[in-house]
């Protein structure tokens, strides 16, 4: 196995661990903590780098880049609309995710963007056809967004 296979393996085996860590936070906190959201943030940002000059391409990089400005300025700006809606760890996740599945291709980004729309609504239809929410109900959505992210990543 080559290099780079072994460090985007290691990468997305990382990713998964501290995904699955957030999943758990928000789900039970309805917090993103930015003690594990930034360094996540700023070590994926630099696995890209690396990946870029190993390659001796900067293609997949830019789109990791514009993936993270994508993405997170989409949910910034719902975050602006709608102050009790997005919270700023679901902004700040939503950059991380925007990078990876850019860094994977447009079509992996759009595939897990709208994947965490879709299953949040899903979930949340659910808990109200089951009286068990209603419209006022807040629900986690990082739990959705990294479901989201995983199947941009496999599905692609």
């Amino acid at each position: 196995m080559d290099p780079r296979t072994v460090l985007i393996v290691l990468a997305h085996v990382a990713l998964l661990g501290i995904a699955g860590w957030l999943v758990i936070v928000d789900a039970r906190t309805h917090r993103l903590p930015n003690r594990i959201v930034l360094p996540t943030l700023a070590g994926t940002v630099l696995l890209a780098v690396i990946d870029a000059v190993c390659t001796g391409s900067d293609a997949a990089l830019f789109r990791a880049g514009g993936g993270l400005l994508i993405l997170g300025g989409f949910y910034l700006v719902l975050r602006l609309l709608s102050r009790s809606g997005m919270g700023g760890g679901d902004v700040k996740l939503a950059a991380l995710i925007g990078l990876v599945l850019g860094w994977h291709g447009w079509t992996s980004l759009a595939v897990g963007a709208a994947s965490a729309f879709v299953l949040g609504a899903l979930y949340a239809l659910t808990l109200i056809l089951l009286r068990r929410a209603d419209g006022s109900t807040r629900i986690a959505f990082g739990p959705w967004m990294i479901l989201g992210a995983v199947l941009g990543v496999a599905v692609v």
